[in-house]
């Protein structure tokens, strides 16, 4: 499925210079909105209703926040818009996996997925357009990294994911709003901070989408002194490390940013989130088929962590176009396993989602962009 594009309105001047484009609500701070409503005699009271009604209440337009006077939900249409960003293809897998396209108001593109299983509705985001980590086996960061994302493009990510839910579900195995979110998309999250936190704090809010920090992880490539800012949030969140390779020759070859950190800074960082926050880490693991998941990986993997508080996410490759990798055979995979078992690590292999519609990140991003049929 694709939301048509807008047309452009006829009839205007060729000369006429192109308007700024309206703000999307969530973008505009509060202290600016409460000014705007104050020009035109409104209550301050006025910038929670709205805010609520797209966040709790599920609007999709102005006209349908019925809680607010006509003329003000009109004079609201003109001077900004409900979501800045619109649905550029929406493609829905048969295990109800949503994957989504979004084209920003600068035209650039973001991913976004919905995972629904087992009574829980998993929020999946971006971050930035693109990244710039550089991480040899992922179709987001290939064109590099363009901008971060502002608050308000991350908290829009959410709704219209939560819109995709079913409030007046009966099917045990469907929730009817957001439960989860796993800060995985494009982009690395903690080079997005500081709007990242914002959002989250919203979402998090009773008037927002309820979505409690325990039930948020973030992932990083490793970040040293983001993890230790995340850490000093006082939030709850879940902190999940990309750490792909059980040494630092072979993870720089794989993630080639490790050549200014190196895993002693980040197993560092990552255990003094623990030690302050008492939440056990996740390390991600994408395992790639005779380049990190041989015997000897195994063996190193679980010296590494066998004395970490550690939870490890295997995620046998999915394959891309262009790139060289392959999906693990069965018994290395195995082997894997039982190695960190053994060494009294819990692992788990992650669940393969919406592979017939590219739900693994930036796939179906390049595809659009390249103007490839889904």
């Amino acid at each position: 499925m694709s939301a048509p594009l807008p047309l452009l309105a006829s009839g205007a001047p060729e000369s006429a210079a192109p308007l700024p484009p309206k703000p999307g609500i969530l973008d505009v701070p509060v202290d600016t909105l409460r000014a705007w409503l104050q020009e035109r005699g409104q209550p301050p009271m006025r910038v929670g209703q709205i805010r609520r009604q797209v966040l709790a209440g599920r609007a999709t337009t102005f006209e349908a926040m019925s809680d607010l006077p006509k003329q003000l939900r009109a004079e609201l249409a003109e001077s900004f818009r409900l979501f800045s960003m619109r649905v550029e293809r929406h493609l829905v897998a048969r295990d109800d996996t949503h994957k989504l396209v979004l084209r920003l108001a600068d035209d650039r593109m973001i991913e976004a997925v919905l995972i629904q299983d087992d009574g829980r509705a998993t929020a999946c985001i971006s971050t930035q357009v693109g990244c710039g980590m550089g991480c040899v086996f992922c179709a987001s960061g290939l064109n590099g990294v363009v901008r971060n994302l502002t608050t308000g493009e991350l908290l829009e990510q959410l709704v219209v994911l939560r819109n995709l839910t079913d409030p007046e579900t009966t099917n045990p195995e469907r929730a009817p709003r957001l439960t989860n979110v796993v800060v995985m998309g494009m982009g690395e999250p903690l080079a997005n901070l500081e709007n990242l936190l914002d959002a989250l704090g919203t979402a998090g809010d009773k008037n927002g989408l309820c979505i409690g920090a325990r039930h948020v992880t973030i992932s990083t490539v490793g970040l040293p002194a983001k993890i230790r800012k995340l850490a000093e949030s006082g939030k709850q969140y879940s902190l999940a490390v990309s750490l792909h390779a059980p040494n630092d020759e072979l993870r720089t070859r794989i993630v080639p940013t490790n050549d200014k950190t190196g895993m002693d800074a980040i197993l560092a960082a990552a255990d003094e989130f623990y030690e302050k926050t008492g939440r056990q880490v996740t390390y991600e693991y994408v395992v790639l088929g005779g380049l990190n998941d041989q015997a000897p990986h195994a063996r190193q993997l679980a010296g590494l962590l066998a004395r970490r508080k550690a939870h490890v996410n295997l995620i046998p490759w999915n394959d891309v176009e262009g790139l060289p990798y392959r999906r693990p055979q069965d018994a290395d995979l195995q082997y894997l396993i039982d190695t960190l078992r053994k060494a009294g690590i819990s692992v788990k292999v992650r669940k393969r989602k919406g592979a017939e519609i590219d739900a693994a990140c930036g796939q179906l991003r390049r595809k659009v962009e390249s103007g490839q049929p889904a």
